[in-house]
């Protein structure tokens, strides 16, 4: 049982290293070359948070950061709580089914709320 275990892992981890080279190598293929030169120099600039880097420190952020951010440690728990149930949901009963369909319920149920109050709308 724990070759089985060991097997689904190096699968799971040859699969990734396999879907990154691939999709790394469709980007170098269809990446358009042809920039223009003011471009080219804004690139090298420091990006952080849609604003840019040579303004002043007090300058007000958009609220939408914030949800954006807080919206994403939420479901960046939801992810790394949704690994564990997958791999022990066969072995457990129907109320701990029930429980994580009821966790995952209500993720949704704030996803869907906060897509339709705009908050991931720019």
């Amino acid at each position: 049982m724990l070759k089985t275990h060991f097997f689904i892992l190096v699968l799971y981890f040859i699969s990734m290293v396999a879907l990154t080279l691939i999709l790394y190598a469709l980007s170098c293929i269809f990446f358009s070359s042809g920039v223009d030169e003011e471009l080219q120099i804004e690139r090298l600039y420091a990006y952080e948070c849609g604003y840019s880097s040579f303004s002043d420190a007090r300058d007000s952020f958009d609220i939408k950061f914030y949800l954006v951010a807080v919206l994403f440690l939420l479901f960046d728990l939801e992810i790394s709580l949704m690994f564990p149930m997958a791999v022990t949901l066969g072995a457990l009963g129907f109320i701990d089914y029930i429980t994580a369909l009821v966790f995952f319920g209500v993720l949704t149920i704030g996803l869907v709320y906060e897509w339709h109050r705009g908050a991931l709308d720019w």
